[in-house]
């Protein structure tokens, strides 16, 4: 009998053995560094899948030079990595944080000027007079020296012409900086305030009372990630960001591919990770038009109304690509819902891969695995 049917668990080989190896990656070959690199880290985002993938996705799907769609944009991966293989592309989202984040990483600066500004920021930090009295959400959230800085630098934001890098930068601060433990910034349930033994660091800790050193530290690393994607990035080619319902959005033109991750059933509330840029930039929250989301559950209802709503936005997307262009959507589909949902959106499956996945949505036990379906 082999190892495996003794009950011991297989080897990485056997693992291996039946996944597509040019889209899995083990960590040693894909650091976190490398798959969160350039712009792709100007702020946490849980859930997205990494750049590497897109690229290898673009350049056996979609013909060189085109232009491609997500229309689950989420944090812009597909965008960003499209602009750098020398793709023009669209990104559609309903959750208008992703899309402010999708437009600073995918913009086209003046670096000059955006380094001036930054800098300028930041050397003012030090004399931050206090902003409005800290009420509600972030009352509750942030310790009140931390809730006085953000504010703070909030009310500086409208001055300078890069607003919303600076909008992005701040929302990147309080998220460092809410009163929650250090090892559950993710899923934070209830404000910290005391002492507490944190697993993080194998010590007890304190939450964070100060925002300022956030706001510094990321405002320089975002001016250098921008640098960076600003090096590489493919010269005339252009990102295009639409907040809205991606099956009611008119889009206007052809695109020569649709590559996609939709959000998994269940998992994750997409606003609600980001609450405090929400609060803070007093952002439009349709939480109610996700498709989903964590709230909803899995329930028989909950999962119908994901089939047919990712269904339909598959099919808006089938009708803006151009005759024969291809279908990509990436997905853990362990509720087999997909065959539904690609029938439904009038695809037919071309090819099913199968990929092992190393990080997806931060901590996790066990092997895990995602489809890629492509489809036309």
């Amino acid at each position: 009998m082999s190892r495996t049917g003794l009950g011991v668990a297989p080897t990485q080989d056997a693992l291996y053995a039946e996944i597509d190896l040019d889209l899995s990656w083990s960590e040693r070959e894909l650091p976190e560094r490398v798959r969160t690199k350039h712009v792709h880290r100007l702020h946490p985002y849980l859930g997205k899948f990494i750049p590497q993938l897109v690229e290898v996705l673009l350049e056996r799907y979609v013909p060189r030079g085109g232009r491609v769609l997500d229309p689950f944009a989420g944090s812009g991966t597909t965008l960003v990595q499209s602009l750098e293989s020398g793709y023009d592309a669209t990104g559609v989202d309903v959750a208008a944080f992703n899309c402010l984040l999708m437009e600073v990483k995918t913009r086209r600066y003046d670096l000059f000027a955006l380094e001036s500004e930054l800098r300028d920021v930041v050397r003012r930090l030090d004399t931050l007079d206090g902003g409005c009295p800290a009420q509600g959400y972030v009352a509750e959230w942030f310790a009140p020296e931390a809730a006085s800085e953000l504010l703070a630098f909030r009310a500086l934001v409208p001055e300078y012409e890069h607003a919303d890098v600076l909008r992005v930068v701040l929302a990147r601060a309080a998220r460092s900086a809410r009163l929650t433990t250090h090892f559950d910034l993710d899923f934070p349930r209830e404000a910290q305030r005391g002492e507490y033994w944190c697993h993080k660091h194998k010590r007890y800790c304190r939450p964070v009372e100060r925002a300022s050193h956030f706001l510094r530290r990321y405002a320089l690393d975002t001016l250098e990630r921008i640098e960076e994607f600003s090096r590489v990035r493919a010269r005339g080619r252009e990102a295009a960001v639409v907040h809205g319902d991606a099956a009611d959005v008119e889009l206007g033109v052809r695109f020569d591919g649709l590559v996609t991750s939709p959000p998994y059933p269940g998992l994750i509330d997409y606003h609600e990770q980001h609450r405090y840029a929400y609060e803070l930039l007093g952002l439009e929250d349709l939480r109610g038009l996700e498709l989903g989301a964590g709230s909803d559950g899995t329930s028989a209802r909950a999962l119908a109304r994901y089939t047919e709503g990712v269904a339909e936005v598959l099919r808006r997307g089938k009708g803006a690509l151009r005759r024969r262009a291809p279908v990509v959507v990436v997905v853990n589909d362990r509720r087999n819902l997909y065959p539904e949902i690609l029938e439904r959106a009038g695809l037919e499956l071309e090819g099913r891969l199968r990929r092992h996945v190393n990080r997806r949505t931060g901590r996790r036990a066990g092997e895990y695995y995602e489809d890629v379906l492509v489809a036309r």
